[in-house]
């Protein structure tokens, strides 16, 4: 694969990511009023909350760090990218992080947190920004130790 072939995999699937992530927001805040939930499965419900932190909530407030130490682990992320666009798939892990982490830069920057709406019973309420963070390290390091 040539070098812009894999940038551009990953910018359409950054791309797609980030806007299903917006969209589904979107959803929620013109469906759910903020902290209400609705429960649409046993253990799952739909709850329209507010993070100022990072995951499980920590830096709370922290606004511009938080900010700063998404930017600067997205920038890492490209460096890395950029040295080994080569790796087979490495654009889909990195389009999906990318993705979900430009969706939440997006809610901070338009409304100073994250908007999470996924809230099972025993865990703290996430969106799909998150979820792709997740599943795209997991495909990260699963991409990178398979070579």
């Amino acid at each position: 694969m040539t070098r812009a072939d894999a940038w551009r995999r990953a910018a359409i699937a950054a791309a797609l990511f980030m806007t299903l992530d917006q969209v589904t927001k979107q959803i929620v805040i013109a469906s759910i009023h903020r902290g209400d939930s609705i429960n649409v499965f046993f253990g799952i419900d739909l709850t329209n909350v507010r993070n100022t932190g990072v995951a499980f909530g920590a830096f709370a407030g922290g606004g511009a760090l938080v900010s700063l130490l998404t930017i600067g682990a997205l920038t890492l992320l490209v460096v890395y990218f950029a040295l080994r666009y080569s790796t087979p798939w490495l654009w889909l892990p990195v389009g999906v992080i990318a993705g979900g982490a430009l969706g939440n830069l997006a809610d901070r920057a338009r409304d100073g947190a994250v908007i999470d709406f996924i809230d099972p019973v025993l865990w703290p309420a996430f969106n799909l920004a998150d979820m792709g963070i997740v599943l795209g390290i997991l495909g990260l390091l699963y991409v990178v130790d398979r070579r």
